[in-house]
């Protein structure tokens, strides 16, 4: 089955983030909506999580996006509400590094958007706007969700090096 090849992979990258980030000082956070806290699981499996795993927000209903996150955008499943997720996240736990997902994991479109289509917020401390990343993935709901947390790891993985380049840590 693809997801479990994909859960696989998933955890290995969190095992990766865990042995880059041991000893940096370095703490994520993370909100979700699509992934209903798929993502926190695979980070807070991960060795060594309670020193640089603050949690994550299970944001999938939009009054709490709004009233916690402090979202916005009229359109939750969109780059503007990603990146207002990921200042909220950082905001709210105090993380050096945070990652948001919105997307439409279907069967039907949200907010104009086809199913399979994922906003990823990803900021970093001293960043001035969050970077938002957008992908479509093919699928049915659970096949989206899936992959959608691989690739939200890669982009932890990815900013979790640049931030330590950037910090001469690593």
């Amino acid at each position: 089955m693809a997801t479990d090849r994909q859960d696989a992979g998933s955890t290995a990258t969190a095992q990766r983030i865990a042995e880059r980030i041991k000893g940096t000082g370095v703490r994520i956070g993370v909100s979700e909506s699509l992934t209903s806290g798929l993502l926190a699981s695979f980070l807070g499996a991960a060795p060594s999580s309670s020193d640089w795993f603050l949690g994550g927000l299970t944001a999938y209903a939009t009054p709490v996006k709004r009233s916690v996150l402090g979202v916005t955008a009229d359109a939750v499943v969109s780059a503007e509400s990603a990146a207002q997720m990921a200042d909220g996240t950082a905001r709210l736990l105090g993380a050096d590094l945070a990652l948001a997902i919105t997307g439409s994991g279907g069967p039907e479109p949200q907010d104009g958007q086809e199913p399979g289509t994922v906003f990823f917020g990803i900021t970093a401390a001293g960043q001035k706007e969050p970077e938002v990343h957008e992908r479509f993935f093919e699928g049915d709901p659970e096949t989206v969700i899936h992959s959608t947390v691989a690739e939200a790891l890669e982009l932890i993985s990815d900013r979790l090096d640049k931030l330590l380049a950037e910090r001469g840590t690593r």
